[in-house]
């Protein structure tokens, strides 16, 4: 009945693709085979190794917590280890009832030679890459964490803003055209228009008067915003995105207040930016960081009608709109 229920909720081929990913990378990585990397230790050993080589002295039942393990298969390989000379087991000192499991110097020997096997696998699959396919790899190992990994805790202190890498322009373009079509229908004019805007800041940007931010958490960029010269007084604040999967984490916040805080410090008085009545995130996010509405007007743009707005927020040298 739950595999049924299962199939109702999630589509068939993402089933499937989910699959042949694992199937594909444990082959890859030798999971299947009878011993690691031609040592006689099963993934769940190696993992036992690693625990205790990288954290000590456990006790172990927060190592079968740790690594989600039965009870009982548990014991039996910890048996095997002792057989072995490879751990040592003795009763906890703040409870006779526990366990403590440590490596032995054969154990720690037996890790190292794992550990090193293991460096050298992963090198040879990173090899034959370009650095570039390196960190699109990694970056796409990121992207799986995040997604099922649903028990850790967001961190807004993890979230870094710095200045786009070559190739995040077209980040911006694409991720922009993406959301605003999957959350509003709206249509390509509004990609031909991001695309403008970024276009023109290229060819065009002051670099003491105008610039632009991602928002990068885990090794991804999850945001941006660009600060663009309207005249001498008024800078505006333009492409102001947050991805969906940062939401939550203040991202749009600390994009807003750098803005300003650019702006302030480059001379300029005030802030003006355009946006849609339908982006209420948008919305709330501005009228926190002090901007007012100035004008609205009803317009029919990317394929919908809409309620475009005009905001405003004086600026004055060392402003902190984070205060």
């Amino acid at each position: 009945m739950a595999a049924d229920t299962t199939d109702h909720l999630v589509e068939a081929r993402h089933i499937a693709a989910v699959r042949a990913f694992n199937r594909r990378y444990t082959r890859i990585i030798g999971v299947l085979q009878g011993g690691m990397l031609g040592i006689e230790f099963s993934l769940a050993e190696g993992r036992i190794l690693f625990e205790l080589a990288n954290f000590g002295a456990a006790e172990v039942v927060d190592l079968r917590l740790a690594l989600d393990l039965d009870a009982g298969y548990l014991s039996r390989m910890l048996a095997r280890f002792e057989e072995r000379g490879l751990v040592a087991r003795r009763r906890s000192e703040t409870d006779a009832r526990r366990q403590v499991v440590t490596l032995t110097e054969a154990g720690r020997a037996a890790f190292t030679l794992l550990d090193q096997r293991t460096q050298t696998q992963i090198g040879e699959l990173l090899v034959p890459h370009s650095p570039i396919v390196r960190t699109r790899l990694v970056g796409a190992m990121r992207t799986i964490e995040q997604i099922l990994d649903t028990d850790s805790e967001p961190d807004p202190a993890a979230v870094v803003l710095r200045d786009p890498k070559p190739g995040e322009h077209g980040w911006v373009i694409a991720r922009n055209a993406a959301l605003y079509v999957e959350e509003f229908g709206w249509n390509g004019e509004y990609e031909a228009l991001v695309a403008r805007i970024v276009a023109d800041w290229l060819d065009t940007r002051d670099p003491r008067r105008e610039r632009a931010w991602i928002a990068e958490y885990q090794g991804a960029p999850v945001g941006c915003v660009y600060c663009v010269r309207e005249d001498d007084t008024t800078a505006r604040l333009r492409l102001l995105l947050v991805e969906p999967s940062a939401r939550g984490l203040g991202v749009g916040s600390a994009l807003v207040d750098a803005c300003l805080r650019f702006a302030a410090d480059a001379g300029y008085t005030e802030m003006v930016l355009w946006t849609n009545s339908v982006l209420e995130s948008a919305r709330h996010l501005y009228q926190r960081a002090g901007f007012e509405l100035a004008e609205s007007n009803p317009h029919h743009s990317f394929g919908v009608d809409l309620v475009g707005q005009t905001w405003r927020r004086a600026l004055r040298p060392g402003d902190d709109p984070g205060r």
